[in-house]
């Protein structure tokens, strides 16, 4: 049976962690009924330390067995790094829809009054030319700031797991941005990794009142429904997760994971 039209063919969130659940919250709105895998690749974690060729030739691999194994209808990765640096190579080997996850300038840009808006993301997100682009594109006569702030990635994930957040990383990320040239005025700060809108509330805190922040995870669901517009869903189990790393440690996320719908993790 072709995987589109199978019912209960799922649909694979694709993360190099937790943060991808951000997106799975939005899609559970709009598509509640829709069956998810989600893999988080936490044994690559962070991706935003490693190289272009090192992420692309991980993420299409695994996504390539994962297809096989899987046949899901569709595949989201819903990580900005490595959608930035891999989603046209993994289109161009899957034969299945493919959503990706790019960082929010254009609603950003639409929403700044004081036309300085700082980005958050990892360090291989912030250097792209694909973010470059999209500066050019949506935020000409706009100043973008960029920060890498690899340590909120696992304050994120330290959060999800029920712990306190570093709270030097979060103010240490503010504080960089701030300190930029034209920084003060920052009144919109695109969350470009989709583990930061879990800081959302602590990272309000380090940049004070008047900031606005602006993450993908709405706009991500909506292109899955639209892709998916018209199918027929059927879950026969429940939802679940898998890893390439397991360990104790996933046993901190179970009670979060439960909270997205996810019950059970097993291994890649």
């Amino acid at each position: 049976m072709d995987r589109t039209q199978d019912p209960a063919a799922p649909v694979l969130l694709f993360d190099s962690g937790v943060g991808g659940l951000t997106v799975l919250a939005e899609l559970r709105r709009l598509l509640p009924q829709a069956p998810v895998v989600y893999v988080a690749d936490t044994a690559g974690l962070p991706y935003g330390t490693k190289t272009e060729a090192q992420i692309a030739a991980r993420v299409a691999g695994l996504l390539g067995r994962l297809t096989e194994r899987l046949k899901p209808r569709l595949v989201c990765i819903a990580c900005n790094t490595a959608s930035t640096i891999a989603l046209g190579m993994v289109r161009e080997v899957l034969e299945v829809p493919i959503v990706g996850t790019v960082p929010a300038i254009k609603p950003a840009a639409a929403l700044t009054r004081s036309g300085v808006i700082g980005l958050l993301g990892t360090q291989a997100t912030i250097r792209q030319s694909y973010v470059d682009r999209l500066e050019h594109e949506f935020a000409a006569g706009k100043r973008l700031l960029r920060h890498g702030a690899p340590d909120l990635v696992e304050a994120a994930e330290a959060k999800l797991r029920g712990e306190t957040p570093d709270p030097q990383a979060i103010a240490f990320a503010a504080g960089a941005l701030r300190s930029m040239p034209g920084g003060p005025d920052i009144d919109t700060v695109v969350l470009a990794c989709t583990h930061f809108p879990l800081l959302e509330d602590e990272l309000a805190v380090a940049f004070g009142t008047g900031v606005n922040f602006v993450h993908g995870a709405a706009g991500i669901a909506r292109q899955i429904a639209r892709v998916l517009e018209g199918q027929e869903f059927v879950r026969k189990h429940p939802d679940y997760a898998l890893t390439t790393r397991q360990g104790a440690s996933w046993a901190a996320y179970a009670r979060a994971l439960a909270g997205y719908g996810i019950e059970g993790v097993g291994a890649v």
